[in-house]
C-alpha cells in the first residue's frame, strides 16, 4: 500500500500574504494515460481492477487492458482517428471505463457528456467540440438516450452505421450503442469490439507509443448559473499527475479497494477514482449505475472496501439510511469527501460512525484537473473538519481582492491556481479562456482564506456572497452554524433581493427523519449566537434540495423559486 506521506505539507505563506506553493517532490510524471495502464497491467496482471456489482462484471488488470485495446482497435476500424472527439453518454458502467482507456490509447479526446443532459444540451455539447462518434447507453432512469438521438438525428433511420449525415449534428458520423438490441443507423458496442484483430490492436498500441503527455485527452463541460457550458480541455499530464497526488495524499494504493458511487462523467469519478486506481494498482468498486445509499453501503460491506468517495449529500444519505446499522463498515479507513463544501458535523460523523479515520477533504474544479488542495490523513481532525488542507505538490495558489492584489493571510478573496493542473483552455472559446486564465492563473470564482500554516478554507462562491445592509454574508459560514441544530440534516443559505437591505438571508432546510421545526425555532437558535445580519429572515423546510447529478446544490434554482414565491424583484435596491 502507498501510505500517505505525513511530511507533505506544502510551504507556508511568506511575507504575511495569502500565497502558497506546493512541494517539488515527487517529480511530475511524463506518462500518458495508456502508459499508466500498461504499467499496472505489467505489475499486477491478475489482481482485480474493477468490479461493477449491478452488472456482475469483474475484471483483472490484464482483462481490462485487453478489452480496452480491443475497443481502441475497433474504433480505428470504424474510422475514428487520433485527435477526433468521441463522446461518452452513460451512467457508471464497465463500458464507460473501456471508453476512457480505449480513447486514451489512440489519442482520441474523450468527451464526457452529462447523463442528465436533454436534447438542447446534448446538441450543444456534441456540436461545440465536433464529436465524430458517440458511445451511448440506451437509457438511464427517465432519460431515453436513443430516443433523444433519434429526435436530433432522424437521419439515423436510413443511415448506414458509421456514415451518418445529420443536419442537426453535422460532425457526428458514428453512434455506438450499448446492449444487445439493434437500432437502425447505430453500431453495437460488442460489434465494434469484434472488429478488432491482431493487426488493428498492434496499430492502436503503435499510436499509443507515439503520444505526448501534453496532448489533449479529455473534455469536460462545466458551467455556472448562466451562459452555455464550457468544454474544459485536459491533457494526460494534467490528469495523470493529479490522480497520482490525490491517491498518495489519501493513502490509497495497491491492495486497497475504493468504492466509487460518484459519477464517472465528472472529474471526481474519472480522475480521482478511476485514474487514481490505475496509477496505484488498487481496485475500483462501483455499487451501481447511479448513486443509491443502500447499494453503496452493501458494496462497502460485501467488497470490504478500504476507501470511499462521495460528496457530502451522499455521506449524509448513507448515515441517515434506516438500515445503516446493519452493515459492517469496519474495513473502511479513508477516502475523500469533496465536490461541495463539507459540513463539519457531517465530517465528524463519517470519521466516527463509518470508521473513516483517515478521510480527507479535497478542493478543486474541473479546470484544474481537479484538485488544488487536500487534507492529509495525518492532519489533526480539527484541521480536516474545518479546512480543505494544504496546496498540492507542484501547484501555486494565491488569494486576491477585486483589484487582483494578493490579500494578507487570513483575509477573504478569490482563489487563483497556477501550475501543471491548469487546463489547456475551453474548447473553441478563446474569449472565455482568456477571462478565466490570466498569466497562467486560473481564476476559480471561489472565495477562500489561507492561514499562517497554509491551510485553506473555502468561504463560498464570489457570486454566492450576499451583501445585507452593507455587511458581507458568506453562506458557508451560516450553513456550518445551522448544521449544529440537532434537527437539521441538510441546509443551503443564499441571498434574495430586499427593498430595505439590498439582500436578505434565506435558508432552505431538510430536517432529519421524523423531526419537525418552525422558522421561528431556527431563527431563535441563531439569535445571540451569530451576528444579527446573518440570521435567516426567510426559512423554508423542504423534502429535498435541488441538486446536480454530482450532488451539488443548485442555489440559483432555490433563489429563483424564493423570488417568485415572495414576489420580489431581481434588481438590488440598496
Amino acid at each position: 500500500m502507498n501510505a500517505a506521506d505525513p511530511t507533505r505539507r506544502g510551504r507556508a505563506p511568506v511575507d504575511g500574504l495569502s500565497h502558497v506553493r506546493g512541494d517539488d517532490e515527487p517529480p511530475l510524471s511524463t506518462l500518458t494515460v495508456a502508459q499508466c495502464l500498461d504499467a499496472v497491467v505489467a505489475a499486477r496482471p491478475d489482481a482485480e481492477a474493477c468490479v461493477f456489482r449491478e452488472a456482475g462484471v469483474r475484471w483483472t488488470w490484464r482483462e481490462l487492458g485487453e478489452h480496452a485495446d480491443r475497443l481502441a482497435a475497433g474504433l480505428l476500424q470504424i474510422g475514428v482517428r487520433r485527435g477526433d472527439r468521441v463522446g461518452i453518454w452513460s451512467p457508471n458502467r464497465s463500458e464507460w471505463i473501456l471508453a476512457q482507456y480505449a480513447t486514451a490509447r489512440i489519442g482520441v479526446v474523450l468527451v464526457n457528456v452529462n447523463p442528465a443532459y436533454r436534447l438542447s444540451e446534448l446538441e450543444y455539447a456534441l456540436n461545440k467540440v465536433g464529436c465524430s462518434a458517440l458511445v451511448t447507453a440506451a437509457a438511464f432512469k427517465s432519460s431515453d438516450y436513443l430516443g433523444m438521438l433519434q429526435t436530433l438525428a432522424p437521419e439515423l433511420a436510413q443511415a448506414e452505421p458509421g456514415r451518418l449525415q445529420a443536419r442537426a449534428l453535422p460532425a457526428l458520423r458514428s453512434v455506438i450503442r450499448m446492449g444487445a438490441e439493434r437500432t437502425p443507423g447505430m453500431f453495437n458496442l460488442d460489434d465494434v469490439l469484434a472488429r478488432a484483430d491482431a493487426e488493428s490492436v498492434a496499430e492502436a498500441r503503435r499510436i499509443g507509443a507515439a503520444l505526448d503527455c501534453h496532448d489533449p485527452i479529455n473534455i469536460q463541460f462545466t458551467s455556472g448559473t448562466t451562459g452555455a457550458p464550457k468544454g474544459a480541455t485536459l491533457t494526460h499530464h494534467n490528469i495523470v499527475n493529479n490522480a497520482r497526488d490525490v491517491a498518495r495524499t489519501m493513502g490509497y494504493g495497491a491492495g486497497d479497494r475504493l468504492c466509487v458511487p460518484v459519477p464517472l462523467y465528472h472529474c471526481f469519478g474519472m480522475v480521482m477514482s478511476s485514474l487514481a486506481t490505475v496509477v496505484t494498482g488498487g481496485t475500483m468498486v462501483f455499487p451501481g449505475e447511479g448513486f443509491d445509499p443502500l447499494a453503496t453501503l452493501q458494496a462497502v460491506a460485501a467488497e470490504r472496501c478500504t476507501h470511499l468517495h462521495g460528496v457530502p449529500t451522499m455521506f449524509i444519505a448513507q448515515l441517515d439510511h434506516p438500515r445503516f446499522a446493519e452493515f459492517d463498515l469496519s474495513s473502511l479507513r479513508g477516502g475523500i469527501m469533496a465536490g461541495s463544501p463539507c459540513p463539519i458535523e457531517v465530517m465528524k460523523r463519517v470519521d466516527g460512525a463509518m470508521h473513516m479515520t483517515e478521510v480527507t477533504i479535497a478542493y478543486g474544479m474541473t479546470e484544474t484537473s481537479p484538485v488544488s488542495f487536500q487534507s492529509s490523513t495525518s492532519d489533526p481532525l480539527e484541521r480536516r473538519v474545518s479546512t480543505v488542507g494544504r496546496v498540492m505538490p507542484h501547484l501555486e495558489v494565491k488569494i486576491v481582492d477585486a483589484e487582483g492584489r494578493t490579500v494578507p493571510v487570513g483575509e477573504t478573496g478569490e482563489l487563483c491556481t497556477r501550475g501543471y493542473s491548469v487546463m489547456r483552455g475551453y474548447w473553441d472559446d478563446e474569449a472565455r479562456t482568456a477571462e478565466a486564465v490570466r498569466d497562467g492563473w486560473m481564476h476559480t470564482g471561489d472565495l477562500a482564506t489561507i492561514d499562517a500554516e497554509g491551510f485553506c478554507n473555502i468561504v463560498g462562491r464570489v457570486k454566492d456572497m450576499l451583501i445585507r445592509g452593507g455587511e458581507n454574508v458568506y453562506p458557508r459560514e451560516v450553513e456550518e452554524f445551522l448544521f449544529r441544530h440537532p434537527k437539521v440534516a441538510q441546509v443551503q443559505v443564499f441571498g434574495v433581493p430586499d427593498a430595505r437591505y439590498g439582500e436578505e438571508v434565506a435558508a432552505w432546510i431538510v430536517l432529519k427523519p421524523g423531526e419537525s421545526a418552525t422558522a421561528d425555532e431556527i431563527r431563535d437558535f441563531c439569535r445571540d449566537r451569530i451576528a444579527h445580519y446573518k440570521v435567516p429572515r426567510h426559512v423554508r423546510f423542504v423534502a429535498e434540495l435541488p441538486m446536480t447529478v454530482t450532488g451539488k446544490a443548485q442555489k440559483f434554482v432555490m433563489r429563483q423559486r424564493m423570488i417568485e414565491e415572495l414576489g420580489l424583484s431581481e434588481a438590488r435596491t440598496a
